[in-house]
């Protein structure tokens, strides 16, 4: 018997400790994944086991996609973008394919050509994000992080002789 058949979403009270956690987990994995970039070229990096085959899905569910260009959040979150990701995201829910949280939600940079910061990172579900960053990385359009890091590093080690 399913808990979720009992429970009315209606009158479902805030569970304040479980937004915190979530907000927890979406920071963490934000950070874990600058931190990544700044480690490694993105044109580098694999996120899952299954990235050639969900850039390959993305690419066929969403061939206008430009991974340069800033996402239209609007365009996204439209009854129309939520139902074509939904179906997209459910790929990964079992089987094969399944990726470990898929439907869990995350940050997600609106541009590629910026760092995480309020206005320019939207809230997404965790097989947008690996869409996205997966297309972002294969295009070097990460890359810049890895350099900025480089740079600062070996700036402070100037000062530092």
């Amino acid at each position: 018997m399913s808990l979720t058949k009992h429970i009315d979403p209606e009158n479902v009270p805030n569970y304040e400790d479980m937004e915190k956690q979530f907000a927890v987990k979406a920071v963490q994995q934000m950070t874990v994944y600058w931190s990544l970039l700044e480690k490694i070229p993105g044109s580098k990096l694999r996120l899952t086991r299954l990235d050639d085959e969900i850039l390959e899905h993305f690419k066929r569910e969403f061939p206008d996609f430009d991974p340069a260009d800033e996402i239209n959040e609007d365009q996204m979150k439209s009854k129309e973008g939520k139902e074509k990701w939904r179906n997209f995201a459910m790929a990964y829910e079992k089987g094969d394919n399944k990726i470990e949280d898929y439907n869990f939600g995350t940050m997600l940079r609106k541009s590629p050509r910026t760092e995480y910061g309020e206005k320019e990172t939207m809230f997404a579900v965790r097989m947008q994000f690996y869409a996205v960053e997966i297309a972002r990385n294969r295009a070097g359009l990460n890359d810049w992080v890895y350099e900025h890091a480089q740079d600062e590093a070996a700036q402070k080690g100037n000062k530092k002789s």
